[in-house]
């Protein structure tokens, strides 16, 4: 069994022909591993933009990358793709997080009209892995590569990042401290199987209308944070930041506090995100009535619609 760990760089460029901005890919980056982990080859291709025609100055800042160096030393898309399909030679595809394979599904896509990777076969998502091993709790947001080596104390440059290679094998040196906390084999799927493409390019969304039947009104029930029990709504429901909060009074105890609830429609859930927030009592001249969120709840609920 063997690994192929890529990395991208893109640069976004307004496309004519869809009269939109795309993710266009400018570097591939990888290494090839054996199942001990140990690199067996290495792959690196820039690649002339044919979308766009100039690199935006945030992009050359972090890559370095010029746009002389594109289009005198980089390749087609295609013919790049070609080549990383023969250097994967049917390896478990690893990348980190899913933003890569959605760019690759874009710029494959613009160019064939077929959003199936030719050398996609099996795939892992390399920062779910890590942030698992670690327990990273959803609710903290997405593990960074660069914050994932300094918890693990790898040693890097951080004027090598943002260099599809360099990430590729920061990715793998992230791999291999965390290899013996959790098997891999419960993170890789099979991409011809299970609706992964539809599932992978699933556009998440956060619901926002309260009377949407995708809303399971029980889920928002509040619970006091002192005694336990259930606490009575006080105040309508009011949206903000797609989140929906309220204020909260528990006849118990006499505790007063906002809830905030959030639902996110994923591909086949619905994600969950609640908490309490502690009422502060009015101070004059100052409006501000609440303080630091000091209980987070997070859950997830199927899908009722599937």
């Amino acid at each position: 069994m063997s690994f192929v760990i890529l990395d991208l760089e893109w640069n976004g460029s307004y496309s004519k022909v869809l009269h939109r901005f795309v993710n266009e890919i400018i570097e591939f980056g990888a290494v090839k591993v054996d199942d001990e982990f140990n690199i067996t080859d290495k792959f690196s291709v820039l690649i002339k933009p044919q979308i766009g025609k100039k690199l935006s100055g945030k992009v050359h800042e972090l890559t370095k990358i010029t746009n002389e160096e594109l289009f005198e030393k980089g390749i087609p898309f295609l013919d790049a793709v070609n080549k990383f399909t023969r250097f994967s030679d049917g390896s478990i595809l690893m990348t980190w997080s899913t933003s890569d394979i959605h760019a690759l599904i874009e710029n494959y896509s613009y160019f064939t009209g077929d959003c199936r990777l030719p050398f996609l076969q099996k795939y892992c998502n390399l920062q779910a892995y890590c942030e698992s091993c670690l327990n990273i709790a959803k609710s903290s947001g997405q593990l960074g590569l660069s914050t994932c080596a300094e918890l693990l104390e790898i040693e890097f440059s951080q004027e090598d990042q943002h260099r599809a290679f360099s990430d590729a094998e920061l990715s793998l040196k992230c791999l291999k401290k965390l290899r013996d906390k959790k098997p891999l084999d419960g993170f890789i799927v099979d991409a011809g199987k299970n609706n992964f493409y539809e599932k992978i390019t699933y556009k998440t969304r956060f619901i926002t209308d309260i009377n949407s039947d995708e809303i399971d009104k029980k889920q928002m029930r509040f619970k006091c944070d002192v005694c336990g029990r259930r606490a009575r709504r006080t105040s309508k429901w009011k949206l903000h930041n797609k989140s929906f909060s309220a204020e909260f009074f528990c006849k118990h105890c006499g505790k007063t506090f906002i809830g905030r609830i959030s639902f996110k429609k994923k591909f086949d859930c619905i994600e969950i995100k609640k908490k309490t927030v502690e009422k502060r009592e009015r101070i004059k001249g100052n409006n501000n009535s609440e303080a630091v969120s000091h209980n987070i709840v997070l859950k997830t609920q199927k899908d009722r619609s599937t």
